[in-house]
């Protein structure tokens, strides 16, 4: 492998300009470059069951793509992480989803963790999540800032407040000690609600999903390490 090293987020919505270039390039450095793809046909976000099944084709052929192009490592642009295994089994790169990234890292920085996400619909979701990754145990709650994913930035203010009241009830009430952005379209804001939870004595980590998982994918591909073909074999 060349020393630098290419992560390819995959969105797998079609909403042009919703993931900005220039918000993943600024998660390079030097020796790691952050690429960007996304579906051609499929859903505009991704709020259900439905939308994660309209995505997946989609995701594959992209994912396909991405590795033929030369990326090292591929990211999941989605809380759902749609198409998660079944793209595991048809490239040799590692392939990682923001939520069982985040579920995991988040338990490994505090006892319990809550998800902060957009809508109520998208609970039982995150459950059987943590249920299919293991973290059941590990998860105290999901609570939601009842914004969609397309209206998260029209008022960026006011959803990180929304995020921060969340997160405060998420600890008070149900116990977690780490908090997780239950979408990625929320790139970007952990800085400001991690500040609002310390202006309340909450000293917890917020956990950027899309972050997180750049550095995870960045440091499984500079080990040499991807997903066992005995799990996902080709």
């Amino acid at each position: 492998m060349s020393d630098l090293i290419d992560v390819r987020v995959l969105s797998p919505i079609t909403t042009k300009g919703f993931r900005k270039p220039a918000d993943l390039a600024a998660l390079g450095y030097a020796g790691l470059t952050v690429s960007h793809s996304q579906i051609d046909s499929g859903p505009g976000s991704i709020e259900s069951e439905f939308e994660i099944a309209m995505s997946v084709p989609g995701t594959i052929e992209k994912a396909i793509e991405a590795e033929k192009e030369g990326a090292h490592a591929i990211i999941i642009d989605c809380m759902g992480d749609p198409g998660l295994r079944a793209v595991r089994e048809v490239v040799s790169i590692p392939v990682l989803g923001p939520a069982e990234t985040a579920m995991h890292v988040a338990a490994m920085l505090g006892h319990r963790f809550s998800v902060i996400t957009v809508l109520r619909r998208l609970r039982a979701q995150f459950e059987n999540e943590a249920a299919v990754y293991g973290l059941s145990t590990k998860m105290a709650s999901v609570r939601h800032v009842d914004i969609p994913v397309l209206e998260l930035e029209d008022d960026l203010p006011h959803t990180q407040a929304r995020l921060v009241e969340q997160a405060v009830i998420a600890v008070e009430q149900d116990g977690a000690e780490a908090v997780i952005f239950g979408c990625t379209g929320l790139l970007g804001c952990a800085a400001a609600v991690r500040q609002g939870l310390l202006a309340k004595g909450i000293d917890i980590p917020v956990v950027d999903p899309i972050p997180t998982a750049v550095s995870v994918a960045a440091a499984l591909a500079r080990a040499g390490l991807s997903q066992s073909k005995l799990t996902y074999p080709m």
